[in-house]
């Protein structure tokens, strides 16, 4: 069972190439599972015991059931759909005279370089182009081994093995080919948009790993592959609401975008989009004022985010007693400052929901002296004040091109999950 679903989170990743391709992935999902797709510039129509999804920006969405009897509330998953990686600038065709062609990028988010090197790369994201009815925004992916980020030979660095400071204009251009391929890439996002001879106006382009995510381990006990930060707990938060059916609170599904650079844009966690979208819920019932205050006090958000793994061969970077391993269930985040939303209350009713479920789970720390990441629950709280906790599960190499988890993990976590929605 956890091999199946495992392998399923896999194929979900491998297809969610880009912010914009883990959403245009949900929809379809969510469509199929019978979800309306409503619009934020439209009016609502919501009835009891239906299943909707808006999106906001073609990166970040909402995807909520509604109980068939009067709501106490709302359960809330939020995750984000971004991941570490570079941007392609405006006009990225770099050429090196006549013998090589470069993309010129800057980085997106806090990864760590020296895993971006000799991999195999491509590029994916979304185009704009305009046509007689105005822009469209069409989602790309270049589906073929592009690019390389080559190192410099040990010959010509002989420091390599002994640490090196990388700079991201310099070291880390990634390789398209010869100067003779130029205008590849525009030539090849107009066919795969659409847009044909119309001029491409705009783009969000993102380089990505070509590697496919794989299970591993002796037991079969590891996930190695791109972006489990934290696209794992998007599909977990995806799975298990499409699995329970809500009794006495909506249950809401959030994927945010821009997480990784500190989800201050219009689809972000800090934004307005959880807080626009419950009042819409609450105002297609009636509910608004102090009723929808009401509504929100009775309330639950799980922030849920990958979380530091004990490190094999570095166990002196975690905290001196709280150290989760893969595998050893759902994580419990604290932290003194609050760059996590957990305290006392809110981490008492994570852990009872994963004792109702029958899955296990662990407490993570930093250690007092290294300074942490913070995550979704503090920014939408600040929004949307209602008690939140912060979870994730086990990973090894955060932020590297290529990450490891355990491959059980992701049972426990949608079974906690569809247990909370299902409330």
């Amino acid at each position: 069972m956890a091999k199946t679903i495992a392998e399923k989170c896999l194929n979900f990743i491998d297809a969610g190439v880009s912010c914009y391709h883990v959403i245009g992935r949900m929809k379809k999902v969510f469509d199929k599972a019978g979800f309306q797709q409503l619009s934020e510039r439209e009016k609502w129509d919501l009835q009891p015991g239906g299943s909707y999804y808006v999106e906001r920006g073609g990166s970040s969405i909402m995807a909520f059931r509604i109980p068939k009897k009067e709501m106490k509330g709302f359960h809330i998953v939020a995750s984000h759909s971004d991941s570490p990686s570079f941007k392609l600038k405006t006009n990225p065709e770099y050429p090196l005279e006549k013998q090589y062609l470069r993309l010129n990028t800057e980085g997106y988010g806090g990864m760590i370089y020296s895993t971006w090197f000799d991999r195999s790369l491509s590029v994916a994201g979304r185009v704009v182009y305009a046509n007689d009815k105005g822009p469209v925004c069409v989602n790309v992916n270049i589906d073929k081994d592009l690019l390389v980020i080559p190192s410099l030979a040990i010959h010509m660095n002989r420091e390599a093995n002994k640490g090196m400071e990388f700079n991201p204009q310099v070291d880390l251009l990634p390789l398209m080919g010869s100067g003779e391929v130029k205008g590849y890439l525009e030539k090849e996002l107009k066919r795969l948009s659409g847009a044909g001879k119309d001029e491409i106006l705009g783009s969000d382009l993102y380089l990505y790993v070509r590697e496919k995510g794989k299970i591993a381990g002796a037991e079969d006990e590891l996930l190695i592959s791109p972006r489990l930060d934290d696209l794992e707990c998007v599909f977990g938060s995806m799975e298990a609401i499409l699995a329970s059916s809500p009794k006495e609170y909506c249950s809401v599904c959030a994927v945010f975008n821009n997480e990784e650079v500190g989800s201050l844009s219009r689809q972000g966690a800090a934004s307005t989009f959880l807080k626009d979208t419950l009042i819409r819920i609450g105002e297609g019932f009636g509910i608004c004022g102090s009723e929808y205050l009401r509504l929100i006090a009775g309330s639950f958000m799980i922030s849920a985010d990958n979380a530091h793994a004990l490190h094999p061969n570095h166990q002196e970077k975690a905290d001196v007693v709280n150290k989760p391993v893969l595998n050893g269930g759902i994580v419990v985040k604290h932290h003194g400052g609050q760059k996590y939303a957990t305290d006392g209350y809110t981490e008492g009713v994570m852990k009872l929901i994963c004792k109702k479920a029958g899955v296990p789970y662990q407490d993570y720390h930093n250690r007092s002296d290294i300074a942490g990441g913070s995550t979704l629950g503090n920014l939408s709280s600040a929004q949307v004040a209602l008690p939140a906790v912060d979870i994730g599960l086990a990973q090894l190499a955060m932020h590297s091109a290529v990450e490891t988890a355990g491959s059980r993990d992701i049972e426990y976590l949608q079974k906690a999950l569809e247990l909370f929605f299902g409330e």
